[in-house]
């Protein structure tokens, strides 16, 4: 007769197993969840990186003979502008070309954003 009787409920041993994994379970998913929330504002801040270098680039339509050096800070970020003459293909069977300048913004850390362009020397002066 004792034996028809159900077991009702979970013995300790089972119940720690549980709640080990469990744990380990919720662990896991936090960390998860941890990297992917520190990897958008990554992606945050490179954006606003970028945006940053292609405004101060944009901000020029022509660079002077002696080029392009600049470097300020704005807001959490610090730049800089470094241009050279650009070398661009000259001979009898070449059409003149307008002398270009190329420009290179990028920051001071070790996470850095490169922006390069080419821009045109300031009209009518010579290198």
């Amino acid at each position: 007769m004792r034996r028809a009787r159900a077991q009702a409920g979970f013995s300790l041993l089972e119940l720690l197993v549980a709640f080990a994994i469990m744990g380990v379970a919720i662990g896991l998913m936090y960390r998860a969840t941890g990297a992917s929330a520190r990897q958008a504002g990554d992606a945050a801040r490179a954006q606003q990186a970028v945006l940053l270098a292609e405004s101060l680039l944009a901000s020029r339509d022509s660079v002077p003979p002696q080029g392009w050096q600049a470097e300020g800070r704005n807001g959490d970020f610090a730049w800089q502008v470094r241009s050279a003459p650009y070398p661009t293909p000259t001979g009898r069977n070449q059409p003149a070309a307008v002398p270009l300048h190329e420009d290179g913004q990028e920051g001071e850390r070790a996470r850095y954003v490169a922006i390069q362009t080419l821009l045109p020397q300031n009209a009518g002066e010579a290198p």
